[in-house]
């Protein structure tokens, strides 16, 4: 398969022989376009077969929560292996996101959003530092430089990420925040970026935003290492959970797995979680 609207055809036909589990070789977009097919797509009815992923593409944040890392090659020798016996001890359950403009628009699923200043960095990376052909953790890393720089001296310059546009951001039953933000994300995984702690039972959506400036991200980074980011109240760091969350913006980006939205005036972006969906976990 080469282009993702081909995935709908691809899909009917592996649904014909029934699989054991259903393999995705991809980066996080791929995997992203792969599970709102399966699950929009209803091919399996309601009982789809877990889905594995193989640690390959650009980025692969899903294949790192489910345990794949490493050879991609090796991580399907692996998944074969399992799939000769009972996969039941190895599978997971993961609530999706599911993203859509709150208008009755057909949702996109994914497990790994970011918005705001991180948003910007990964468009940064991808039109400025890929196309100079670096390896993918060169290029992760200058990107890191340039979004370093340019929160700690406020340089504003075509070579470095923008400054992040205003967001607001709204958990039902649980108010509401605004501002510009270095960091926003949200997340089904396991662990949320910098080692947050988040409470069972609070919501299936995990977020954490990290509002502009090099203090608050020095204390958050500072938490993190410490084992503190999320136990206790921190200054410019917002970590919450829920069930369904807005944000809203004026052009402003948000990335789901690799794919590009974009909240604006009037239209803002709803997240909302899926029932939960199996994967197979390589690794415990």
């Amino acid at each position: 398969m080469e282009e993702f609207d081909q995935i709908p055809d691809a899909m009917r036909t592996i649904a014909r022989v029934n699989p054991k589990v259903i393999i995705i070789n991809g980066g996080d977009g791929s995997v992203q376009a792969a599970l709102t097919e399966l699950h929009g797509g209803k091919y399996f009815g309601e009982t789809p077969p877990p889905v594995a992923v193989l640690p390959n593409g650009k980025t692969n944040l899903i294949a790192l929560d489910l345990g794949a890392q490493g050879d991609p090659l090796e991580a399907l020798a692996k998944i074969v292996e399992l799939a000769q016996a009972d996969l039941a001890p190895h599978t997971v359950k993961r609530e999706l996101i599911a993203l859509s403009n709150g208008q009755g628009s057909k949702p996109v699923l994914g497990m790994f959003l970011g918005g705001a200043g991180l948003a910007d960095s990964i468009l940064f990376c991808r039109t400025k530092i890929y196309p100079l052909g670096l390896p993918n953790g060169v290029s992760h890393v200058l990107t890191a430089l340039a979004v370093i720089v340019s929160v700690i001296l406020g340089i504003r310059a075509a070579f470095l990420p923008p400054r992040p546009s205003p967001v607001r951001v709204s958990l039902k039953r649980g108010g509401q925040f605004s501002g510009r933000y270095t960091l926003l994300i949200v997340t089904t995984l396991e662990r949320l970026l910098l080692g947050s702690k988040t409470e069972a039972g609070a919501g299936n959506l995990k977020l954490m935003a990290v509002e502009q400036g090099f203090g608050t991200l020095f204390r958050a980074v500072i938490a993190s290492i410490r084992g503190k980011l999320g136990r206790n109240r921190l200054a410019g760091v917002h970590i919450e959970q829920g069930d369904e969350i807005e944000i809203a913006g004026e052009r402003s980006n948000v990335i789901l797995d690799g794919e590009l939205f974009q909240a604006s005036a009037g239209n803002p972006i709803v997240l909302r979680t899926t029932p939960p969906v199996p994967f197979l976990k390589l690794a415990a």
